[in-house]
């Protein structure tokens, strides 16, 4: 027996239990957001995972009020940050403040200290100012003059990319968008979305109240439950074999990518693509991953770690376009 059998019976009681608020978040989030399920779906995932999410779409598209309508429906506090060319990162952590009475310096936060930060155009700063949110990410704690602080629980950064717009940009370099666990390209609603869109919204007056479904108690616990979620060895092996195809593509029979790929994905993959899919299974209030869990995240995961070569780039073949091959040249469990 493998030393990763469990009472799959209790667990799935467990999950079923725990698993319950993802509901009520959707159901929620429908009143103020029309469509954009694949969006609000991979921010919960973000949320329960402890993973930023970078996310990359035209204006208009509903990115700022999904996630400052999450932070309200999970009690939390959110704050929202516009990147611009003249931002320093004292704008973003805080900074000392000289107090003439006192004759000391004292400590002003910056807005980094929420929950939830929407990191709104983030490359339209200069690279001080995403390494100084990028620390914050990752060391989930700031330190302003000789004083650390840590970060409260839940924090989740959502940055949000213009690929319209590239003049005067700061575009993030490869190791720094490693950091995010998700890349997210949002598109365009479909027409009924944008007939549903138009008649909700191009009205004047009150908009629907939010209720707080959940609180930031239950979320950690939520993450807690996601690590006993049951991964079989088959599909642990499925997540390695995706991962080193990226990397070893004539070994996996895709040979034609090797002069396509100029680096494959970072370890950071393998460690997110399983808790990507454990967290896909929480949401569909499943004690146990499937090789499909994998694939419906596999390309928010990959887009953004896998780097074409300069002749994949000549020729017009997106990093996206990569992936699905590898995945669709990889057998399924």
């Amino acid at each position: 027996m493998s030393e990763y059998a469990v009472d799959m019976a209790a667990l799935s009681e467990k999950i079923q239990q725990s698993s319950s608020f993802i509901d009520d978040i959707h159901k929620e989030l429908d009143k103020v957001v029309i469509g954009q399920k694949y969006m609000i779906d991979r921010l919960i995932i973000g949320l329960l995972t402890n993973g930023h999410v970078l996310l990359e779409g035209v204006p208009g598209l509903a990115k700022t009020l999904t996630i400052s309508s999450l932070a309200t429906v999970i009690d939390t506090e959110f704050q929202r940050i516009q990147f611009t060319p003249d931002l320093l990162p004292a704008d973003l952590i805080g900074t000392l403040i000289y107090n003439q009475k006192k004759g000391d310096f004292f400590v002003k936060k910056g807005p980094i200290f929420a929950n939830i930060i929407l990191a709104d155009e983030i490359n339209r700063s200069p690279a001080k100012v995403q390494s100084a949110l990028l620390e914050a990410m990752q060391e989930k704690q700031v330190t302003i003059g000789e004083e650390s602080f840590k970060l409260e629980e839940p924090f989740l950064v959502l940055a949000t990319q213009n690929p319209v717009e590239q003049e005067g940009t700061y575009p993030l370099p490869e190791a720094q968008i490693d950091r995010f666990m998700l890349k997210l390209k949002v598109d365009y609603p479909s027409p009924s979305e944008e007939l549903e869109i138009m008649r909700r919204m191009a009205k004047t007056g009150t908009k629907p109240t939010l209720n707080r479904v959940v609180d930031p108690v239950t979320i950690l616990e939520a993450r807690k439950v996601i690590n006993e979620i049951y991964m079989d060895e088959i599909v642990e092996q499925y997540i390695v074999d995706l991962v080193f195809a990226t990397r070893r593509p004539a070994e996996y029979g895709i040979a034609e990518l090797e002069d396509l790929i100029s680096f494959g994905a970072s370890p950071r993959a393998t460690i997110n693509l399983n808790l990507a899919a454990r967290a896909q299974a929480f949401m569909e209030h499943r004690a146990y991953v499937t090789p499909e869990d994998v694939r419906k995240v596999s390309l928010d995961i990959f887009r953004h770690r896998l780097i074409p070569t300069f002749e994949a780039e000549a020729e017009e073949i997106s990093a996206e376009e990569i992936v699905q091959k590898v995945m669709n040249n990889i057998q399924v469990p």
